[in-house]
């Protein structure tokens, strides 16, 4: 398949919408590290820790669902914007909470705006990109991902080392602010989608892309998808400092070497999926993300180097599966959809991954701080098996837009 080169405004729209995402990503994963710190620090249970993180997933969620029904009524760029400055509140109000009541309020603050940024971007990507460049699109802008590894995770854990659990997220803010200026200054009007006749009301239309067919088999396909990959994720550095031996100070060493690779592998699985078949990149992720992952799960204490290697490994499992899929959703819906269809995607995205995070904090199992988690493996188990079934909803969503292609224009 030939590949299309990019013009410089798409560069710089890849590039704009990319920063947003290290943002918003990194105010939701930052969490994920923070945990061994927060827990302690705050004195909580690992159930709390996971009603603490789940709360950001589930208000995100709600709030994508509400404005599914509007998203595509309004100029993508001002909704762009107006939820991205409630999303630096909600995360400046995150770095002033004293208590862990205040903490989960603002991060339900936060969910509500930061959790259809996603939604957003995703439509001004369809709307901006063609498919054959869309994957390398999806590369760069969930490198947001990886990158939070590299510099946001590290600087962050090493400002809570320093000054306290609250200044990762002063840090967003920061950055955040810079961030919207040139998204107000820089970024043109999305509004094509306008111009195609849409006479359904708000809860109509909600309805009409809620109920179809071909986007409920997407919608499920994300769903699953976000099970499998929530699983282990808010545990994840309480597990390596308490089961596997891992050193706070050696944390942000592993976070980075593994945002690293991510950040080489994402681009190169991104153009291999505007090249080659994306379900068969989609389905080897898979496998591979489900054997590293069984591994991971049943280690006890393991040397640094080790930890670090199987982290890469798993990673590139699920940067696989993420890009492919991503691409391969963002073909279904229709142009008027799109703005609903995607806000609904993300919702369910959320709230999938809120459901997950809650179940491994009654999983998990610590009898006081300083001790090993239990059940760890167990949430290895049930991950890989969300992550198998998810495999098939993707083919089904993957023959959809084969025949959506071979559909006469």
């Amino acid at each position: 398949m030939e590949i299309k080169p990019l013009s410089s405004y798409q560069k710089f729209v890849m590039a704009m919408l990319a920063i947003t995402q290290f943002t918003v990503v990194l105010d939701f994963m930052v969490m994920s590290p923070l945990g061994d710190i927060l827990m302690k620090s705050l004195v909580i249970t690992p159930k709390q820790f996971g009603i603490a993180v789940s709360s950001y997933a589930f208000s995100a969620g709600i709030s994508g669902l509400l404005a599914a029904g509007f998203a595509d009524k309004f100029d993508r760029k001002k909704l762009l914007i107006f939820f991205y400055l409630g999303f630096i509140v909600g995360t400046f109000l995150c770095g002033m909470a004293p208590t862990y009541e205040t903490l989960v309020a603002a991060r339900i603050f936060t969910g509500i705006f930061g959790g259809v940024m996603g939604s957003i971007s995703m439509a001004i990507i369809t709307d901006i990109f063609e498919l054959n460049q869309r994957g390398r699109v999806m590369g760069i802008v969930q490198m947001g991902f990886a990158a939070s590894q590299v510099l946001g995770i590290p600087m962050g854990l090493y400002f809570a080392n320093l000054w306290g659990w609250h200044a990762p997220f002063m840090m967003i803010v920061v950055l955040a602010v810079v961030v919207i200026l040139v998204v107000i200054i820089k970024l043109k009007p999305v509004n094509a989608h306008l111009s195609v006749k849409n006479e359904r009301n708000v809860w109509a239309h909600f309805r009409h892309v809620l109920f179809l067919k071909n986007y409920r088999i997407a919608f499920l396909s994300t769903a699953l998808l976000s099970i499998g990959g929530y699983l282990m994720m808010p545990f994840g550095s309480a597990f390596a400092v308490n089961n596997l031996g891992v050193l706070q100070s050696e944390l942000p060493l592993i976070f980075m070497l593994t945002g690293v690779s991510s950040l080489i592998f994402m681009p190169l699985v991104g153009k291999l999926s505007d090249r080659y078949d994306k379900f068969k990149i989609f389905a080897i992720g898979s496998v591979w993300a489900v054997v590293f992952t069984l591994i991971y799960t049943n280690l006890s204490v393991t040397p640094l180097y080790a930890i670090i290697t199987l982290n890469i490994l798993l990673f590139m499992g699920i940067s696989s599966r993420m890009i492919p899929s991503s691409t391969l959703t963002s073909a279904i819906p229709n142009l008027q959809d799109r703005g609903a269809f995607m806000s609904i995607n993300s919702s369910l995205q959320q709230i999938a991954g809120g459901i997950a995070t809650m179940l491994a904090g009654l999983i998990i199992v610590q009898k006081d701080k300083n001790s090993p988690l239990e059940n760890y493996p167990i949430l290895g188990i049930i991950g890989s098996i969300f992550i198998l079934m998810t495999v098939w909803f993707i083919y089904r969503v993957y023959r959809i837009v084969k025949n959506k292609e071979a559909q006469p224009k």
